[in-house]
């Protein structure tokens, strides 16, 4: 008489020392779980109560009544402090004319002298209108805030040739990555390996071994170190601008582009390439004809999203003085011009949003 099929036929039931072994995974991974949630101090409420500091982060702050007068007060001292300014220099200039040694008490006292006869002079309109100015550039940096961004033209034109030089810092860090580690993929993966190292001997044996261990550990090495660590080394070596952005995330590029194309190289389908090698090819044809087009589709989709993923990186290398529209975003940062950082902000997110556009129909090409 055939039995029912049941659920412990296709499944043999777990053995009482899998159950138990199980059971300590379990454990020990709520327990990691556990603390690693207490010790990053995690709040979901924690958020929720500052929802008032993230307001006036990104929105600002209602200035008071005290900080208006705190500010009209400043303002009212602008035309002062220009007019003084002026007349300084050019007493700095009359004792440059003269040969003289700057003598800073006598200078300072006659620039405040002709300082308060330019202002005395001055046309109450003009003067109005630079402490009306003055007073509201005043109150939108006290106030803070990213919104509303920064629409001047000037300014759109100077963020979009930093933007370009970020996007040209990552085709760089991209392609010189990409060159380098197609060969040297072959040298981390065992079976293309075994192709350019043929024989059973030894020796053969040794330096297939140490070939793959030497490749996989700079990929390692290349992997291992932070695109912003790179970039730190550089711009200390080479000085300021995009070139260190360039040779960081080329380095760093290439650890992950190696490790990722050794990888699929060595889960290929092995019928083709023993096809090829049946037909009388050598290691390079066979590399040619079977092994690289296996892994072409992967190669452009992981090559290209490493490439997305390069154009936000090279954005915050521009933060160590590795150039591009992350020096920019740094300077404004520091001060306290969020609504220009928000504009870049706001371009990065466009230029990303454009570049995957593009790189999408390439995969659709391609892959």
């Amino acid at each position: 008489m055939n039995q029912a099929l049941t659920l412990e036929h296709v499944t043999p039931r777990a053995t009482l020392q899998r159950k138990v072994a199980l059971g300590a995974l379990a454990a020990a991974v709520v327990a990691v779980l556990v603390a690693s949630y207490v010790w990053t101090g995690i709040d979901p409420f924690k958020l929720y109560e500052k929802r008032q500091n993230a307001f006036e982060y990104l929105f600002g702050r209602h200035l008071s009544q005290s900080d208006r007068d705190a500010a009209m007060e400043q303002a009212r001292r602008f035309p002062e402090i220009i007019a003084f300014e002026e007349a300084y220099q050019e007493v700095k200039r009359e004792y440059e004319a003269r040969g003289e040694t700057l003598d800073t008490v006598q200078a300072q006292r006659r620039a405040r002298e002709m300082a308060d006869k330019r202002v005395a002079a001055m046309d109450p309109a003009e003067r109005k209108t630079l402490v009306r100015q003055e007073y509201e550039r005043i109150t939108d940096e006290r106030s803070g805030g990213y919104f509303p961004p920064e629409t001047a033209l000037a300014h759109l034109k100077d963020y979009s040739r930093a933007l370009l030089e970020t996007v040209a810092i990552a085709i760089w860090g991209t392609l010189l990555a990409f060159i380098v580690a197609i060969p040297l993929s072959m040298f981390a993966a065992k079976n293309t390996l075994e192709l350019m190292v043929q024989g059973d001997g030894a020796w053969q044996r040794m330096v297939r071994w140490f070939g793959q261990f030497a490749v996989r550990r700079v990929l390692d090495f290349c992997r291992g170190f932070n695109e912003f660590v790179m970039a730190l080394i550089f711009v200390a070596v080479i000085g300021l601008g995009p070139y260190a952005g360039v040779l960081a995330l080329a380095i760093h590029t290439f650890g992950i582009l190696g490790k990722v194309f050794s990888e699929a190289i060595e889960q290929i389908e092995p019928g083709q390439v023993e096809a090829v090698t049946a037909s009388g090819a050598g290691p390079a044809q066979i590399m040619a004809f079977s092994v690289i087009p296996q892994v072409m589709p992967l190669i452009v989709s992981y090559t290209l999203l490493r490439f997305e993923s390069n154009v936000r990186s090279a954005t915050i290398l521009g933060f160590v003085g590795a150039g591009g529209i992350g020096f920019l975003m740094f300077d404004k940062i520091n001060g306290y011009l969020y609504r220009e950082v928000c504009t870049m902000m706001i371009m990065v997110i466009l230029s990303v949003t454009v570049i995957d556009y593009l790189c999408g129909m390439l995969r659709r090409r391609f892959v």
